[in-house]
Parts: C-alpha cells; structure tokens; sequence
C-alpha cells in the first residue's frame, strides 16, 4: 500500500498554492449554500427524486428540482468519509487518498487513437482497452488506471461492463469505470467481488472505483444519478467530477465557476450520503474556461491550473480526498 508524500506540507519538498485565503473560501461556501437551498439542481431521476424527499428537501416533481437545505449539505460533507483507500489485486498496488496526499492516474476516455505501429488515426478498440490497462500496470508513477479509451468495436449497451473487465484481467492497479447505469453498476460490483472474493471483501478492498459527471449547470442526469446511488449502497468509492466552463456552462469569474463546481459536487455528495450513510466520495473536478474562438473545452490552459487549486482547496477544507485535471 502506498501513502504518497502530501503536498502543500510545510517542507521544502513540496508545492503549495493558495488561490483563495480562508475568507474566499467561506464566500464560495455560504454561496454555494445559497444556491443549493434557493435556486436548487435538476434531478432526472425519479428514485432519486425520491431519496431527497425522503432525506428532508425540497422536491418539486413536476419541475424535478431539488432544493437542499444547508443543514443537510454540512451534514453530508460531515458523514463523507475523509481518507479513500483504492485497493489494487496485489496489495502493493493499494493506494490511500487523504489529507492531501498526491498521486496521479491517467485520463478517460479518448473514442479515438494514433495506432502506434501504423500511425493511423482510427476508433479505439477493445484491444487499445488491453494495452492500455497493462501499459498504465508497468508505470510506477501512475495509482490507479481510469479507462483510457473506450472499445468501441462492440456493442454500445454493454461498453462500460466489457471495458471494465478487459482492465481487471490486465492491471493490478485500481480500476476506475465510466458506468451509466446502475445495471453497469451491479455488473461491474459482482465482476470485482469474483475477483476479491465476495462483495463483503470488495467493499473492504475495493478493486473498482466509479466516475460520474454531473451536468453543468446544476444537473445530475438520470446516468449520473444511478451511479452515485449504486455505489453507495454497495459501498464503492464514487469519482464526483464537475466538468463547469467558466463563460460557458457556469460564470466567467473563476469564484463564480466554482460556486457553481461545489454546488454539483455537494448536491451529488449529499446524493450519496443520504442513499447510504458513510459512503465514501471523492471530489473531483475536471472544470476548466471556455476557448471563445474555438468554443471548446480550455484544457491545459492557466485557468484549468488556477480552478484545479481552487478545487483542492475547497476540499481540504471539507476534509474530503479530491480529483482535479492536470495540465
């Protein structure tokens, strides 16, 4: 199991960068806050629908909006479980996300590839899945292995279940999937509990993690949703990814764009909490600007810098383990 070494320590060792002082940190909170209780998020799924009237919000049917009380907010932020373990078939793999400890996994998921023995641009295929998954098992400095591109050789329906499973059978590291289901889910729990021995032994040592994406803005699709309850109720950690455009999908200003980041993750973190009490979270964002000249996702840019430490520092300050895009 690794513990690897914690960034913004005070030691020379590591980088430390502060985007908002505390005082920022408690605007975009109460903001955040606000939002979620007034204004409230678009839930497409009828059951979970159901989970937040049942947990004590406000639920308009007919418009399928939710509007969460702050206390339930905190509360769920409170039971969220503040260190993640990602278990790898061989224990060596095990990685720990906690207290601001940084590790590194790859991307997902690319539809298209450069064939490295042909050089043509061509459809990723389920044999791209395989020599990924074991090309990402021999790198030492990647944790954990996310789907780096999909197979898209077979059938639609069942992608994310054939994708996951290519990946247990060809890296030892922790698997994380892109289901959009809660068949997906179900699937891809028994998968891993025939691996570790039972579902029980799984939820000890979970060799699987999920990744969903809320909708910005403030929208957690009817997919998202049967992810985020799925996991919870079998006990496996759950990736929660805001993918906001500042000047698209959420404000221009960076506080703004993270008001609106925190408002998706907590609402589906409370999602969680109140599906199955403890389930553990990881707050993640791959939340970058708008390119107005090409009207695409501004990746790599110095904004997506500046909203990933944002990020970071909204969840430390919740204690929660977090995901954040590289540059």
């Amino acid at each position: 199991m690794k513990r690897n070494l914690q960034a913004g320590a005070w030691r020379n060792a590591a980088l430390r960068l502060e985007v908002f002082t505390d005082a920022d940190l408690d605007d975009i909170h109460r903001a955040t806050l606000e939002v979620l209780e007034r204004t409230g998020v678009f839930v497409e799924s009828d059951e979970a629908l159901d989970v937040f009237a049942d947990g004590g919000c406000r639920v308009d049917r007919d418009a399928k909006i939710v509007k969460i009380p702050p206390y339930i907010v905190e509360d769920a932020i409170r039971s969220s479980p503040s260190s993640v373990r990602l278990c790898g078939r061989v224990p060596e793999n095990d990685i720990v996300l906690e207290g601001g400890r940084v590790g590194f996994t790859n991307f997902s998921a690319g539809i298209m590839v450069i064939d490295p023995r042909t050089d043509e641009y061509r459809p990723s295929t389920t044999q791209d899945v395989a020599d990924l998954a074991r090309m990402t098992d021999y790198l030492s400095e990647i944790d954990t292995y996310e789907h780096s591109v999909e197979g898209r050789d077979g059938p639609e329906e069942t992608l994310a279940v054939r994708d996951t499973a290519i990946a247990l059978k060809n890296t030892t590291k922790c698997v994380g999937t892109g289901a959009l289901s809660t068949y997906d889910v179900d699937a891809i729990v028994r998968m891993g509990a025939a691996v570790a021995g039972g579902e029980d032994k799984l939820r000890e040592r979970p060799l699987v993690y999920f990744c969903e994406c809320p909708v910005s803005p403030l929208k957690i699709t009817r997919d998202a949703a049967e992810v985020i309850m799925g996991a919870a109720r079998h006990g496996i950690p759950n990736n929660v990814i805001s993918m906001a455009m500042s000047g698209a999908s959420s404000p221009v200003t960076l506080a703004g764009t993270l008001v609106t980041h925190n408002s998706e993750v907590l609402a589906s973190i409370t999602l969680a909490q109140l599906t199955s009490r403890g389930a553990p979270s990881i707050y993640g964002s791959s939340t970058t600007a708008i390119d107005l000249r090409l009207a695409a996702a501004s990746v790599g840019s110095p904004e997506l810098g500046l909203l990933s430490a944002g990020v970071a520092q909204l969840a430390q300050r919740y204690l929660l383990p977090s995901f954040v895009a590289g540059l």
